[in-house]
């Protein structure tokens, strides 16, 4: 059965997704989740909802999928360990950290990869499944041939979202919120960028990057049919008329196995779109056709959201289905036992029954008394009786007996599971290296590789993974070794941040390649890259992607194999500096930082055709300027607005970095050659506008 999985973001809406079909819910409790905004749960509150969800059947996943600092991991792991001690299901994880704490805090407690971690081919699930988890929800990006693929092979359960808002960005990968505005999507505090107004002209005029929500509603049957294990409706921010409204919908559709109505299309609309829904990812064909944004005063469905109140409020809609048994009997107490569908089993005893003087009990009169579940959560499917002909029991007392029993029964199915608790031990801490960071270069294309820039020497250079492999063989040398490699300057390929499972042939092909030149290392910025830069006997370092946000993360890249790994640019830098660093640590210290990958290519969108030379500028309403820049497979890479530029401080040299990265994109072979010069502490170059970054001011 497809499990509906349905949002909560106060106990309203929780109440609100049970009553209306919800198989399980997901919901925050504290701060450490991607919806810190939302109504999040206390510990009462918590185990209040723990409780009323397991008595109707639903189960609770909690959602602690934020990165996290080392000083936030202690609490976190503790708050883990308390969820796991009040009954949660499971606990969705997106920091490699946290994933740590939580298995030794809560050894019991199911993991689940979120979203957040960007999970969107097979190798990144079956390495969610060697890491010790359960469940992976993919990336919202994949169409259906990539999903089926997936779950066709998959030895873990696959989650999709069916139902709601989509975020531009590749989910776990967008720094727009965090950089421009310092409240980190990755913290939990997205500010909604992609919402806001941008033009290609110098104009903010229209909304380039604002999706229109997702509505999957008439493909249920196939998402069965493919083996997905659990369709996901999002929404924590929504109010609980709106849950009500698309629970009720989805669940009825898989209950029914059913096309959806008419009506219900319309009622999914009008409960909230954006000028409509679309299918884009899921069909495989994106376009400005995907996009919308919602009115402003937008009109509340007011009838619509008054029926669905009445589904949930001073509301018991039987969920539970249950199985009665009566045994009546001269000489013996009058005996009801009760069956649910879990098999759980609870049996109470009253007074003997008499002798009948005027009227005797019949089989039919205790099947209508058991019957009588209204008001609780169960439905009586079937009594099954056993009552001997002349006695007499009070009706009364067989309704005492039939609420005996289902409390006893709710007793049970809100019992707290027996788990283990352990204690999170953060270990032995690293020493920092006492010389300053190396310096590295990463970039975009081979022009930005002169004669100058080698003669600089850096520790190592990453070229993207197809510039490598067009451009950097050493056709002197007869075509066998690389162009730019010397004794001081290691070249390493530069994996793409996604790549689909269709891609993986061309990809696995141009790393042979430049392992054929000499490569003996890649830098990846995903776990689902891990296997095939092993298989073809490459060692893998980490890019900014794989989020490094604490010591404990460093410590599980080391487990899988990793030789270096990149500071989260959005980490200050005495944060970095205080990471015990089980491995080297690297940091971007210059250049255009990331701000989103998008799957949706914004440059053909504004173009109409396919073509991304030339300069793209994405102006927002302040007037600053975002290029945008081809990224592999057809995708765009947003960059920020100004340049990161460090070389006049002297902070980062003291952060306990091993490799300090100058990131160039948009730069001319000059520039490049200029930047390093500088950071090697020679010239007075810098950059005509730049940004500190977060390094100082930190992120929410």
């Amino acid at each position: 059965m497809l499990e509906l999985l349905s949002p909560a973001g106060s106990m309203e809406s929780l109440v609100a997704a049970v009553q209306n079909g919800a198989d399980a819910v997901y919901l925050g409790f504290g701060d450490f989740n991607a919806r810190r905004n939302a109504q999040n749960f206390t510990e009462a509150d918590f185990a209040s909802a723990v409780d009323y969800c397991h008595l109707r059947g639903v189960k609770v996943y909690l959602t602690l999928n934020t990165l996290l600092t080392d000083r936030e991991l202690p609490p976190a792991a503790r708050q883990a360990a308390l969820a796991s001690d009040l009954g949660a299901d499971a606990v969705l994880v997106q920091d490699l950290g946290v994933l740590r704490a939580v298995k030794q805090a809560a050894p019991d407690l199911t993991l689940h990869a979120s979203t957040q971690m960007t999970v969107h081919n097979l190798d990144g699930v079956k390495l969610c499944a060697d890491l010790g988890m359960k469940r992976a929800v993919l990336s919202r990006e994949l169409p259906a041939s990539e999903i089926e693929y997936i779950c066709d092979r998959s030895p873990i359960e696959i989650e999709v979202f069916g139902h709601g808002a989509l975020c531009m960005c590749y989910s776990g990968q967008c720094y727009f919120s965090a950089v421009v505005g310092q409240r980190s999507g990755n913290r939990g505090l997205c500010a909604q960028p992609c919402r806001m107004k941008y033009g290609w002209s110098g104009k903010a005029d229209s909304y380039p990057l604002s999706l229109k929500d997702a509505c999957l509603a008439d493909q249920v049957r196939r998402l069965r049919r493919m083996g997905v294990a659990c369709l996901k409706l999002e929404g924590r921010m929504k109010r609980p008329e709106y849950v009500a409204v698309i629970t009720r919908i989805y669940a009825a559709l898989i209950r029914e196995d059913r096309l959806p109505t008419e009506q219900e299309l319309a009622d999914l609309e009008a409960a909230f779109s954006r000028e409509g829904f679309t299918q884009g990812y899921f069909q495989d064909k994106t376009g400005p056709e995907m996009f919308g944004v919602r009115p402003e005063k937008a009109p509340e469905p007011k009838e619509l959201f008054a029926q669905a109140r009445q589904t949930y409020v001073n509301q018991e809609n039987p969920l539970v289905d249950v199985t009665f048994y009566a045994r009546i009997r001269k000489g013996e107490p009058a005996q009801v036992a009760v069956r649910d569908e879990d098999g759980n089993t609870r049996a109470v005893a009253g007074e003997v029954p008499e002798a009948a003087i005027s009227r005797e009990l019949t089989a039919d009169q205790v099947v209508k008394q058991l019957s009588r579940t209204g008001g609780t959560p169960y439905r009586c499917l079937e009594v099954k009786t056993q009552v001997e002909p002349g006695l007499s029991v009070p009706l009364s007392a067989l309704n005492a007996l039939r609420r005996q029993a289902l409390e006893e029964l709710s007793q049970v199915r809100s019992a707290k599971p027996a788990r283990r608790r352990g204690e999170f031990r953060p270990g032995a801490r690293y020493e920092d290296p006492k010389e300053p960071p190396l310096l590295t270069v990463s970039v975009t294309k081979a022009g930005q590789i002169s004669r100058d820039l080698l003669r600089l020497a850096p520790a190592i250079l990453y070229v993207p993974l197809e510039v490598l492999t067009e451009t950097g063989r050493d056709e002197k040398a007869g075509g066998g070794s690389l162009k730019w490699a010397s004794e001081n300057t290691k070249i390493v390929p530069v994996l793409p941040p996604i790549i689909w499972d269709r891609e993986q042939e061309k990809v696995k092909e141009m790393l042979q390649k430049c392992r054929d030149m000499g490569c003996n290392e890649a830098l990846l910025g995903n776990l689902g890259q891990i296997d095939l830069v092993k298989s073809l006997g490459l060692t893998p370092r980490a890019d900014y992607g794989l989020s490094v946000f604490n010591a404990q993360a460093l410590k599980e890249l080391k487990h899988l194999g990793f030789v270096s790994a990149t500071a989260s640019f959005e980490l200050k830098l005495a944060q970095i500096r205080d990471i015990s660093k089980a491995i080297p640590l690297e940091a971007i210290v210059y250049g255009r930082l990331p701000l989103m990958i998008v799957e949706n290519c914004i440059i053909k969108n504004h173009n109409k055709n396919c073509s991304c030379t030339g300069e793209n500028m994405l102006t927002d309403r302040k007037g600053e300027r975002f290029p945008v820049i081809k990224a592999p497979g057809c995708r765009n890479q947003i960059l920020n607005s100004k340049k990161l530029f460090l070389a006049d401080k002297s902070d980062w040299k003291a952060a306990g970095l091993t490799y300090a990265r100058l990131f160039f994109t948009t730069e001319s072979p000059w520039e490049c050659a200029q930047a390093l010069e500088r950071y090697q502490g020679r010239g007075d170059w810098s950059p005509a506008q730049f940004t500190r970054g977060l390094y100082y001011r930190g992120v929410e």
